[in-house]
């Protein structure tokens, strides 16, 4: 189970930005803006920015409450010049239901969106 998860980054307002608008259907927001920025859902704090060297080898899911929210993530990336690198899509290899997209953030971690359930 993942408490929270910390990044650093080579361009904090970026990836900010980035972050804040990918995770907005999430229910997320930034909650903390200190030298790290933290962002959450109103019950959890659990996605720490921060400025420094990047790993970007780095893949980490945010999970969706369906298809349509995984669908709304990659339309509002693209729309908003984010880097797209899967367009959401069944991953039955995975299993039946697996539903995912994938973005990259702007130090070109993939930042991938999924959905278990069947809508």
């Amino acid at each position: 189970m993942i408490d929270h998860l910390e990044l650093k980054t080579s361009d904090l307002p970026a990836s900010v930005r980035f972050y804040a608008e990918v995770l907005k259907p999430l229910g997320y927001s930034q909650k903390v803006d200190g030298p790290a920025k933290g962002f959450g859902n109103g019950t959890s704090l659990d996605l720490f920015i921060l400025e420094g060297e990047p790993s970007a080898n780095v893949h980490f899911a945010f999970s969706a409450p369906s298809r349509a929210v995984v669908d709304e993530i990659y339309r509002l990336g693209g729309e908003q010049g984010h880097k797209l690198d899967q367009a959401p899509a069944l991953a039955p290899h995975i299993h039946p239901n697996y539903y995912a997209g994938y973005l990259r953030d702007p130090d070109g971690r993939l930042v991938e969106f999924v959905c278990h359930g069947s809508d």
